[in-house]
């Protein structure tokens, strides 16, 4: 059978109105008597019913005709592609013609500055709530959030009787290299928590490059809703098994991770999470 509906399945949000995601790898997403049919590399077809998912995820492997492109967007089916077991994501593509009172919104926030401090409030206090923040600035709570980070690793260090001499990371997975075993665990299980909130977030609507937290890189939005999950979906179990197996094992670190966010029920929670915060 085709690798239709694969575990990286669980690590991606089902939206309201729609079935979860399907992702397809090593096959062909072809247009067939008015309806959308997948081709896997063993001939095996199957139609999709494309306008009741809510995202079609294309794999290693996988090429898409005009035609298919097409209907998806008449549909209004979002397209992504993305790299094997989920840990890069390439491109994405939606109706430019669709209406989405989603992406007005959030680029509505995002330029007004007292708008833009109240977000980054509710997003400082969805992970440590009861703290006074009536006097922070963008700049204070970014500083908070450096030592609160800090602080976690020195106290996950401690809980785990794990040697931690700090992050030596680019961020890159291009880059693993120099990197401690449990700073490329941290790397890639991070990797993981970005692809599966930048699927939710262009999925909804949301802009990816509107950070209210975050200003560098080219999804910044993506990495302030990714820290309201990291401490309990990457780095504390990122700590558990290096204090087991004290060696970086790319396969462990990807299974452990998608049983967190199964266990976290990300799927569903990271869009409930982003209508509290962008409204």
């Amino acid at each position: 059978m085709p690798i239709i509906f694969k575990d990286f399945n669980r690590c991606v949000p089902a939206f309201s109105g729609r079935w979860t995601p399907v992702y397809l790898e090593h096959g062909r997403l072809e247009v067939d008597d008015s309806s959308v049919k997948w081709v896997s590399s063993e001939k095996e077809v199957i139609r999709l019913p494309a306008a009741r998912l809510s995202a079609i995820i294309l794999g290693p492997g996988t090429t898409i005709t005009h035609a298919a492109v097409s209907m998806l967007a008449r549909l209004n089916t979002p397209v992504v592609w993305m790299g094997e077991d989920g840990v890069r994501f390439y491109a994405f593509g939606v109706d430019v013609n669709e209406k989405c009172k989603t992406s007005i919104e959030h680029a509505r926030l995002f330029s007004n500055e007292d708008s833009k401090i109240i977000i980054a409030k509710k997003m400082f206090l969805n992970r440590y709530p009861g703290v006074d923040l009536s006097d922070k600035t963008l700049e204070g709570l970014r500083g908070m959030e450096g030592i609160r980070v800090r602080d976690l690793y020195k106290e996950l260090s401690e809980k785990y009787n794990v040697l931690w001499t700090g992050r030596n990371s680019s961020g890159k997975l291009d880059c693993l290299g120099d990197q401690s075993d449990l700073n490329k665990m941290i790397t890639l299980a991070n990797h993981v928590l970005y692809c599966v909130c930048l699927s939710a977030i262009v999925t909804m609507g949301y802009i990816p490059s509107l950070g209210f937290v975050h200003v560098d890189g080219k999804i910044p939005f993506v990495y302030d809703i990714a820290d309201l999950y990291k401490s309990y979906i990457t780095i504390e179990p990122c700590f558990s098994i290096y204090k087991k197996y004290h060696v970086y094992d790319k396969d462990l670190v990807m299974e452990t991770i998608k049983l967190k966010i199964e266990e976290h029920k990300l799927i569903t929670k990271i869009p409930l999470d982003l209508k509290k915060i962008i409204c």
